[in-house]
């Protein structure tokens, strides 16, 4: 048997007694906490532990790419998350070359939604939450043993937690993978950049100067308002040795002097931060009953604006695999399923900010494969297939042979009732049919079915997963429940499915603290 760090081999009888939760999930950031939610709406046990005992008060403004945007639109969390971010043109985020957004786009969310990452991740932690998710903060990991039936978690102060899975959504610096012993292979930090918030001094057109005239020279340098008389500033940070203590305003001043020639009067930061450009892949995202998900995944530069995306992504990718598990229905492979289809699409992601951090060089090999790309993304395929790589609504998944629809996530089309999104907001299966000939039969507990001769489609039917990529495409039904067996299990008149079972533990309060 393959060892897996702390496995024990057999449960004990107080063991067994004693899963009080499904999945414990380390983190609260945007991954665990749209992983706890998409957990729940299959009625899956969840506690979430944060090791911070209070909600951070570090104002950073991240994007919401179109994928994520579509994601949210399908759990109908969008027009509460518009009502809180600003729409900007979803043009020029590839290495920053100034390039206008293509004429068209395979999405109903062709935009960029800036919101403070505070927001969305409280915006997303009060839906978990609404859904029946535990949070408890001051709660940090310090251990656990895994054995055939689940997880013990041990946290500071030495409380001991069970529950059938653990998934370390922690971060860069993830306890769960290092205790875990998954290698997190990759390049350390070559070169580290300064990036704030900030008001300035010196009129706008004075920015918009110096932007040109410094931009084509170094591109690592950039002032973009964000408000009123308020900036983004990115900066490299040369020179500055000291990792060790968060950057300071003057920090920002002497090296805006260094690159710029001016400080621009900057004053009032709202946040200021240190990044490198480290890039790291754990080798493996599971090993027995521990997951991992997000930043504790993979690391790498935040060029492009990709990475609270893709953990978002990796979330609603794994959740319905995961409680499929717990609840008795998922084919043994299932689960497998979430390292095959996220780590190569992590990988995707590292090589692409690879390759717009060697973009953003001063020297002259660069500079001239920058100039020639910029000349490329003219062509509007070009710039739309970096748009949509950017931002992971050109994902194929490898299902196996067939149409090119097949293992791609189908965008919001019209329907006779609606939107096709409203349809998905509980995280189940879809069988879309336009032959009004197909059916769900015994799979009806896990997937939905429509029946619209008139949906935008030029296929007959389609079998959407519930984190909407398409699974299957036809019209015979014995292949349809060939694939419903491949991706939902058995039929209800083969097994019966585990029934969900209330926590043991106190629910009166869903925000706690260890």
């Amino acid at each position: 048997m393959e060892h897996v760090p702390g496995l024990r081999p057999h449960a004990s009888g107080s063991d067994r007694a004693s899963l009080t939760f499904d999945v414990i999930i380390a983190g609260c950031g945007p991954t665990g906490a749209m992983l706890a939610a998409e957990l729940r709406l299959h009625d899956v046990r969840v506690l979430v532990l944060e090791r911070e005992s209070e909600p951070t008060s570090f104002v950073r403004i991240v994007s919401l790419h179109m994928r994520s945007l579509e994601l949210m639109a399908m759990r109908g969390l969008l027009d509460r998350i518009l009502e809180r971010g600003r729409r900007r043109p979803v043009g020029g985020i590839f290495a920053a070359i100034p390039t206008p957004a293509p004429e068209t786009l395979d999405s109903a969310y062709a935009y960029l939604l800036g919101i403070p990452q505070p927001v969305i991740v409280h915006l997303l932690e009060e839906h978990a939450i609404a859904l029946g998710a535990q949070v408890r903060r001051g709660c940090a990991v310090t251990g656990f043993e895994q054995d055939d039936l689940g997880v013990t978690i041990e946290l500071v102060g030495g409380k001991r937690l069970r529950s059938r899975y653990l998934v370390g959504c922690d971060g860069a610096r993830s306890t769960v993978r290092k205790l875990l012993g998954v290698g997190f292979p990759g390049e350390p930090s070559r070169n580290d950049t300064l990036h704030g918030e900030m008001e300035v001094g010196v009129p706008q057109e004075h920015i918009a100067a110096k932007m040109v005239e410094v931009r084509e020279a170094n591109q690592r340098f950039f002032l973009r308002p964000v408000g009123d008389s308020v900036y983004s500033v990115v900066v490299p940070a040369a020179g500055i040795s000291d990792h060790a203590e968060p950057p300071t305003l003057e920090d920002f001043r002497q090296q805006l002097r260094a690159t710029v020639g001016t400080d621009f009067g900057v004053h009032s930061p709202r946040w200021l931060s240190r990044f490198g450009d480290a890039t790291r892949l754990a080798e493996r995202y599971r090993l027995g009953r521990v997951l991992l998900a997000g930043d504790a995944a993979h690391i790498h530069p935040p060029v492009g604006g990709q990475g609270l995306n893709l953990g978002v992504q990796d979330a609603v990718n794994l959740g319905w695999k995961l409680a499929g598990q717990i609840r008795g229905w998922a084919p043994d492979t299932l689960l497998d399923t979430y390292q095959a289809e996220r780590h190569p699409v992590a990988e995707d992601v590292l090589d692409n900010t690879r390759a717009q951090m060697e973009l953003h060089s001063t020297e002259p090999g660069p500079q001239a494969v920058r100039r020639l790309l910029t000349e490329l993304m003219d062509f509007d395929e070009v710039n739309r297939y970096l748009i949509e790589k950017i931002t992971a609504v050109g994902i194929r998944y490898d299902f196996g042979a067939g149409p090119d629809l097949l293992g791609r996530r189908l965008r919001d089309i019209d329907l006779t009732q609606g939107r096709l999104y409203g349809l998905l907001h509980h995280g189940r299966g879809l069988l879309l049919d336009r032959s009004e000939r197909l059916t769900v039969g015994g799979w009806s507990d896990r997937v939905d079915y429509l029946a619209d001769p008139a949906a935008v489609l030029d296929v007959p039917a389609i079998l959407l997963r519930p984190d909407g990529h398409v699974a299957w495409i036809g019209d015979d039904q014995q292949d349809l429940d060939d694939h419903l067996i491949r991706w939902f299990g058995k039929s209800v008149t083969d097994f019966a499915p585990e029934q969900p079972k209330a926590c043991e533990e106190d629910r009166t309060a869903s925000i706690g603290h260890c």
